[in-house]
């Protein structure tokens, strides 16, 4: 069992008296600067100007659209400020944002809205064709409403400044966030306002953000890995917020290099698209004193390169429902930890279990479950998300070293069980990631008559790499010596790419499908 560090205070008791607070301290302060790709620099928003918003647009949802306590509100776009208003703006109404994955399929959307049951879904320009394709009942039952039609930033400043106060405003529950929004069985962590500001201080705290802080939010805010990783956490101590409407290479190093912000949150996929772009070595990044990665497992070549300019890649371990900020690799130890996720966050304790529930022995794999402030209590609307004593059973596997730092090495449901044995996907990811003709890989587990299961890798290789009869082979020689041969994976396949998740995680399960698939070699 890890030792539980020292809580953190949070920034306020409510969002809305965040939002005051910040507004009176720090009234003419930048607070989030809209910027999209390959265009002019949008507008600025400061502190009082956000507040101001924010009530605006709570009037206007009350007032106009019926939101009331307990409502839900649904937001399909890109990455806006008015998302974030939008959050800060129904928590006055001790209402929720849900903000749907811009990137499903419409049914999905229909399933996640039938789910959740919004008053109604706001939407950008960019998607007001997918909204009203919705198919019916559900955009019957959730009104459409266009962005444009809401208060703007510049319409404000005669807004009424009496703030509407919210009984138990800590345990208002203001985010609905789906874990996966497939048709079957949609599943959405319910996220406190408590759960927010206890994740905004353990955040802001580990990566030591201030006031003179300028963080570049480029991945997507339906997550909460680009909301609540640095996005919320900068705003809450007075920073200023980059907000790009999506990622993209080119914009994103040339707003390092001339905006010069000092933090940005990235993931494997965009970490690989940066190095590898051809400004890479002549964009300066001197502003930046590190880059943190929400992933378990991170790919080498990238890291590398961060590290050899001089950027130290600091990991951070976390899920949908735990905040997510839970165990962090700080940058004093990017690069003596690599691969290792480091250690809990204060206020967050972890535990590793085995199947029985029982903590394991020191040094024994596990499964990382977590108990903290800004770990959600139950899914919509009202299923249990921890156990009895508080903690979330992860799914996550995890070591932890003589150090009290953890590395994760895959998924319980991942593990591969070979012959009796157990083999975990990560480490063979990690070892065939060093490679030099590999440019992603995943392993996952095959039905095998003789052994019940088998590994098998799913490589994306360098242009150029070996093919035809025996292209595995150069693998198979860099495993000798480094992994035990029970653990080697007995098939293997190249591929183009890998499905994914928006954030870049590798889909294993539609993974398994397509290898499943007759047409699979």
């Amino acid at each position: 069992m890890a030792q539980i560090p020292t809580p953190v205070l949070p920034p306020a008791r409510s969002l809305d008296s965040l939002l005051q607070r910040l507004a009176r301290e720090r009234p003419g302060a930048l607070a989030l600067s809209a910027r999209e790709p390959a265009a002019p620099a949008g507008p600025d928003t400061d502190f009082a100007e956000l507040a101001r918003w924010a009530a605006a647009v709570a009037r206007h949802l009350q007032t106009q659209h019926g939101v009331q306590t307990g409502d839900r509100v649904a937001w399909l776009g890109l990455n806006h400020p008015l998302q974030i208003v939008l959050l800060f703006a129904l928590a006055r109404l001790g209402a929720l944002l849900v903000p749907l994955n811009h990137r499903l399929a419409t049914a999905e959307w229909a399933a996640v809205l039938a789910d959740c049951q919004p008053r109604v879904l706001v939407h950008d320009a960019h998607f007001a064709s997918a909204a009203q394709s919705l198919p019916q009942p559900s955009s019957a039952a959730c009104p459409l409403v266009p962005m444009a039609q809401l208060p703007g930033r510049l319409n404000t400043a005669t807004t009424d400044p009496d703030r509407l106060e919210i009984a138990e405003a800590w345990d208002a529950p203001v985010l609905l966030v789906y874990t996966s929004g497939t048709t079957g069985a949609p599943k959405a962590a319910v996220h406190t306002q408590g759960n927010l500001l206890a994740n905004m201080a353990i955040a802001a705290q580990v990566q030591g953000l201030t006031a003179s802080d300028t963080v570049l939010t480029v991945l997507p805010l339906f997550h909460v890995g680009g909301l609540c990783l640095q996005t919320l956490p900068a705003l809450s101590v007075g920073a200023r917020v980059l907000l790009f409407s999506r990622f993209d290479a080119t914009a994103t190093l040339d707003c390092i290099a001339h905006e010069r912000p000092t933090l940005t949150l990235q993931v494997p996929a965009t970490l690989k698209a940066l190095t590898e772009h051809p400004l890479w070595t002549s964009t300066d990044l001197s502003s930046l004193r590190a880059v943190w990665a929400g992933s378990s497992l991170l790919p080498p070549a990238p890291l590398a390169a961060f590290h050899a300019r001089g950027v130290p890649v600091c990991n951070v371990y976390g899920s949908t429902e735990t905040g997510p900020f839970s165990i962090a690799l700080p940058a004093e130890h990017a690069q003596d930890h690599a691969g290792s996720c480091g250690w809990p966050a204060p206020g967050v304790e972890v535990q590793l279990r085995d199947p029985l529930g029982a903590v394991v022995m020191p040094g024994a794999v596990g499964e990382i479950c977590l108990r903290a402030p800004n770990v959600v209590r139950r899914y919509w609307p009202d299923r249990a998300a921890c156990d009895a004593d508080g903690f979330f059973h992860s799914g996550d596997l995890a070591q932890q070293a003589p150090d009290g730092s953890f590395t994760v090495v895959g998924r319980s449901k991942d593990m591969i069980i070979s012959g009796g044995e157990n083999i975990y996907p990560a480490e063979i990811e990690n070892l065939l990631l060093q490679h030099p003709l590999v440019v992603e890989c995943s392993v996952i587990g095959q039905t095998d008559a003789r052994w019940g299961e088998v590994a098998v890798a799913v490589l994306v290789l360098q242009p150029g790499a070996p093919a035809g009869d025996g292209w595995a082979t150069p693998f198979q020689q860099f495993l000798d010596g480094r992994l035990a041969r029970y653990k080697w994976p007995r098939r293997w396949h190249s591929v183009d790419a890998l499905p994914k998740t928006a954030l870049g995680k590798v889909q294993k399960t539609e993974l398994k499908r397509l290898l499943d698939a007759p047409a699979a070699e």
